[in-house]
């Protein structure tokens, strides 16, 4: 399912084309951080080779490896690896897709999710079984149904791959990360439905009371928990037992929260997004960072008037889940998007307005044109920010009125002074999608 359009271009036009855009100057970001793992592949078996953790695993054993759909850092490189680390025990490795609904909730969507991250049988060395078929396991005690695939319940034992970060919708210990990559992940579509059937407001005790059934009952090893920068680049990997995943895991959210990038600005009239998706954020741009949440169980971030997604990444494959927590977007972001890829999302998380699709403007420059006229500037002048996406802040422009913050702020420097914004003869933005380097004036072409 795909959506066509009809947009009165010249409507857009006669209403929008008088609208000043302001002048954007190029900023760089030095955000304090901690520094990133050099070698990912020797912390890995470092941290497996543990006597904790090697001593669970059992020669010969069949172990699965559940790989999830996030936008986790160098996750080839460490799949790989932990598949050596396991066959230099002995075990006999494979991979299973551990991401509940996405996919489009079917056995090749998510087979294609992790091969588009970098997952597959040629480049980690070991086979990709990929089924959406659970078992039930076990009941909490307010009896929720705790089901598991059934591929890694089969195996010997079971390992997984979770990065540890502030979730998207909801607070608690256990947020993305350890848990709630047991509970959802590995449960598939319908034990995704089972955790989210109470909505956000209950998933901080659901999360940990799934994962806790789970725990006792599956042949689960141990987690292998990565902690990324600002920058989004991993610097901590541990692999934890798994009777010690619900103790640790609180104190890795709490670094995962301390080492996240944060805009530093903390009011924004219109923030532009070059590109959303699924590989940057489970809802397409990471909420932390743009303070726009689909649920009001989450806060943090800037205070945002506007926000405008210009396009989804081609890695999203048309899922665009969370398009709907912006005010605005174009033509060619909707004529990307998937109902089929995106709908699951929201029909298993039950929260549907991520998946809504906000106002369609026929191209970038009068999308940002309504943007500001829409946005009633606390100031005399909008204060405008654009970014290429939530996993990259290392540069990004503003508008004039935020230079003052800009100077400021000791982590910000001015690259290139204000310029006009640049378009091609399609009203698109030029170098869009190139991380880390947006186009002004000079610097085009």
């Amino acid at each position: 399912m795909r959506i066509t359009l009809d947009i009165p271009d010249a409507m857009f036009h006669r209403l929008l084309d008088d609208v000043p855009l302001p002048q954007m100057a190029l900023v760089e970001y030095r955000m304090e951080t901690p520094a990133p793992i050099d070698d990912v592949a020797e912390a890995v078996h470092a941290t497996v080779r543990r006597a904790e953790i090697a001593g669970a695993v059992r020669p010969g054993a069949r172990i699965a490896i559940g790989v999830g759909s996030r936008g986790v850092a160098r996750l080839g490189e460490m799949v790989r690896a932990l598949v050596a680390a396991l066959r230099d025990l002995g075990a006999d490795p494979f991979v299973i897709p551990a991401m509940g609904s996405h996919g489009g909730a079917t056995a090749d969507g998510q087979r294609e999710v992790i091969a588009r991250l970098g997952v597959d049988e040629t480049s980690v060395g070991a086979p990709v079984i990929a089924s959406m078929e659970t078992e039930e396991i076990g009941r909490t005690t307010d009896g929720i149904a705790v089901r598991l695939d059934r591929a890694a319940l089969g195996a010997d034992g079971i390992v997984f791959v979770a990065r540890v970060k502030p979730h998207t919708a909801f607070r608690g210990s256990y947020e993305s990360g350890l848990a709630k990559m047991i509970a959802i992940g590995l449960g598939k579509q319908s034990g995704a439905a089972a955790c989210h059937a109470a909505g956000f407001g209950d998933m901080a005790r659901r999360v940990p009371l799934l994962a806790e059934v789970a725990l006792a009952t599956a042949p689960i090893l141990f987690g292998l928990a990565t902690i990324e920068n600002a920058y989004d680049r991993p610097f901590h990997v541990e692999a934890i037992p798994a009777g010690a995943i619900l103790a640790r895991e609180p104190e890795l959210l709490d670094r995962a929260r301390a080492a996240m990038a944060r805009v530093p600005f903390e009011q924004l009239d219109v923030m532009v997004i070059d590109r959303i998706g699924k590989n940057i954020s489970g809802d397409g741009a990471d909420p932390n960072i743009t303070g726009k949440y689909p649920t009001p169980f989450a806060t943090g971030g800037p205070r945002v008037t506007k926000q405008l997604a210009l396009d989804l990444t081609d890695e999203t494959e048309g899922n665009a889940n969370g398009i709907g927590t912006a005010d605005l977007t174009t033509a060619r972001a909707v004529a990307k998007m998937s109902l089929a890829q995106t709908y699951p999302n929201g029909l298993t998380s039950t929260v549907v307005g991520p998946t809504a699709i906000p106002m369609i403007l026929p191209d970038d420059r009068l999308a940002l044109q309504a943007a500001i006229l829409t946005c009633n500037p606390v100031g005399p002048e909008p204060r405008v920010m654009r970014i290429a996406d939530t996993l990259t802040l290392g540069e990004f422009m503003v508008s004039g009125s935020l230079l003052e913050d800009v100077a400021r702020d000791r982590a910000l420097t001015i690259i290139e002074v204000p310029r006009p914004l640049v378009f091609d003869t399609n009203g698109a933005l030029l170098d869009l999608g190139t991380p880390g380097r947006i186009a002004v004036g000079a610097r085009a072409g």
